[in-house]
């Protein structure tokens, strides 16, 4: 692979264009200088031609379209790919599934259990056979989850709860899933009807959506749906590409440390890195979490007092200064960073320009502003985001080069 320059960069997005669609070019100045802001739909809105591993609900998360934009352009099979906010693993996934090395970093240890056992993939029969010998017996959960779930599901949680073993690829996965499954508003989910699945409303918030819909939960059948779910997420894989995840698997590096203080990632390691950091108070930890958390042993408000909440751009910017002395730091000379960071404020804030000067100011060069534009999609608007409300409608992605 030839190196990428800035030029070529620019002249990529400057002459992408799709049979409708052409990019249009702003410039947007910053400080004493002028930058390129290219504006297109630079992948297609079509959830459904992203692989099918991706597909287990987290909020306020981007497309695999989005980093395999960037992996493609700017990486070669077995470069490392970095995502220091990790989420869900969309960056990482979507980089091992295209033979990239990875190191995941997330404050948040939900990010580990959600990602790493989508490397190291059990068959359909081996998940069936560890189901069958989870005995479920009656059991109640330690906290009051009534309003959630028929008595004998509750039940069958817990069990799944006590009995998976972390130290098992196969529990690992089961685990995954069951933490994907615990809430949401259709069949496909452990509970009764509730908010969509990347929500999680309080035990009295539920007990007031079931008197307002006159709805108790109904029993349902969680080894089904677990076996259901993963047969969906492996619906596209092949044998090779199980494979390779595997052997990506091997070598990535997972963490859940401060983004500012990685010092487990070695200098000048990574060829490129792709994320979308925490926004200003838009999304709450612990009422979002807490019941993923309880089923996977985690203290929620534990972790919501080690995640930085900033109200203001002032605040968020010198946090994420910090940020971008680490990812100078660990960038190869030569590598680049997409930095993803939508709007807020209906628009009002657009951190894309208070992001340049952070990256600047670490040593880093700004090779331009993409804006990804299309319409919105369903991920988005189940949580209450449209044009008119709190939330994006753009990827805004501020491009970062470390020079040689």
């Amino acid at each position: 692979m030839s190196a990428v320059s800035i030029e070529k960069v620019n002249s990529k997005l400057l002459n992408f264009n799709t049979s409708d669609k052409r990019t249009e070019l702003d410039r947007v100045t910053i400080g004493s200088k002028n930058y390129k802001r290219f504006i297109n739909e630079f992948w297609t809105a079509k959830q459904r031609q992203a692989n099918n591993l991706h597909e287990i609900s987290y909020r306020a998360c981007y497309k695999p379209q989005l980093p395999k934009f960037f992996i493609d352009l700017f990486t070669k099979s077995g470069d490392i790919v970095y995502d220091p906010f990790a989420g869900r693993g969309t960056t990482l996934i979507e980089a091992a599934i295209l033979n990239r090395n990875i190191i995941s970093n997330d404050i948040n240890p939900l990010s580990r259990i959600l990602t790493e056992p989508r490397l190291n993939i059990p068959t359909i029969q081996q998940i069936e056979e560890r189901l069958n010998q989870i005995q479920f017996k009656d059991s109640n959960a330690d906290i009051n989850l009534s309003m959630f779930y028929h008595k004998d599901t509750e039940s069958e949680i817990v069990c799944l709860r006590n009995e998976l073993d972390s130290s098992n690829f196969i529990d690992n996965w089961i685990k995954m899933v069951c933490t994907t499954r615990l809430t949401g508003h259709s069949a496909g989910f452990f509970s009764g009807y509730t908010l969509p699945p990347n929500q999680a409303t309080t035990q009295k918030g539920q007990v007031l959506i079931n008197q307002k819909l006159g709805l108790s939960p109904p029993y349902k059948n969680t080894k089904e749906i677990i076996l259901k779910k993963s047969k969906a997420l492996q619906r596209n894989l092949s044998p090779s590409l199980i494979q390779q995840l595997f052997e990506v698997g091997k070598n990535a590096i997972f963490s859940s440390k401060d983004s500012k203080n990685t010092f487990h990632i070695p200098n000048e390691s990574v060829r490129l890195t792709v994320t979308s950091p925490p926004f200003l108070n838009i999304v709450r930890y612990a009422s979002d979490n807490w019941l993923r958390c309880w089923f996977n042993s985690i203290d929620s408000k534990q972790v919501e007092k080690e995640i930085v909440s900033c109200r203001t751009v002032s605040q968020w910017s010198k946090m994420m200064s910090f940020v971008f002395d680490e990812l100078y730091r660990v960038t190869l000379p030569g590598g680049w960073i997409a930095f993803e960071v939508g709007e807020v404020n209906n628009g009002k804030i657009k951190l894309d320009e208070a992001v340049v000067p952070l990256g600047l100011k670490s040593g880093l060069d700004c090779a331009g502003i993409m804006v990804n534009s299309q319409d919105f999609t369903k991920t988005s608007n189940i949580w209450g985001i449209n044009n008119m409300k709190v939330g994006t409608n753009t990827n805004r992605i501020v491009i970062f080069h470390k020079p040689k």
